[in-house]
């Protein structure tokens, strides 16, 4: 299954401006002699208004480069943004699940992370982040469990969850130990992009 690039719009409302210039148009229509147009322009010339609207970045598109930026308080706004325009999405829940651990809000991050991999169970991404979060809480066989999944979803491709499985498996080897010291977790977003989060004390 395919998650990227997933959004869903039940409704597009019709701006201010929009609506403007609508009004202006059929003025000018209004206006001409016969079927033709009066130039608007003291040039004689005829145009349409400029679109101002552009296009918007999402919220979890600026939620994502914060979190690459290491800005996770500003990145938890714009994941609560994009929760309002889309919903509780998996990827919204990720996202929110992300910027907690980069917070240092463990608790927190397994409780949106867990409710993500609910969402989205095949998803190795959101997977490798809750092995993360159980990393940082040193809950190793758990986090191992969860990276071998999120592994083998992915057919060993991305090498953030090879590397945190490789990191699983030191630990439980090295009971007591923790050979993570020095090392930051790597979280991966959909679309491949890879955080490394250190977090905060």
């Amino acid at each position: 299954m395919n998650f990227r690039n997933r959004r869903h719009y039940l409704i597009r409302l019709v701006s201010p401006t929009a609506a403007i210039s609508a009004v202006a148009l059929v003025a000018a229509c209004v206006s001409g002699q016969g079927e033709r147009l009066s130039p608007v322009g003291p040039d004689g010339v005829w145009a349409p208004g400029v679109d101002r609207r552009g296009d918007t970045v999402s919220g979890l598109e600026v939620g994502h480069r914060l979190l690459a930026a290491g800005q996770y308080e500003l990145a938890m706004d714009a994941f609560n943004r994009a929760a309002l325009e889309e919903g509780l999405t998996a990827e919204v829940l990720s996202g929110l699940g992300s910027a907690s651990l980069g917070l240092g809000r463990l608790g927190q991050a397994e409780t949106l992370l867990r409710q993500a991999v609910d969402k989205e169970p095949q998803w190795p991404e959101a997977l490798n982040n809750l092995g993360t979060v159980l990393l940082e809480q040193r809950k190793y066989a758990e986090a191992e469990q969860i990276l071998r999944r999120a592994y083998a979803l992915d057919n060993g491709q991305s090498d953030a969850i090879r590397d945190n499985l490789r990191i699983a498996l030191e630990n439980l080897d090295n009971t007591g130990h923790s050979v993570a010291t020095g090392e930051q977790d790597k979280l991966v977003r959909k679309g491949g992009g890879v955080y490394r989060i250190e977090t905060t004390p």
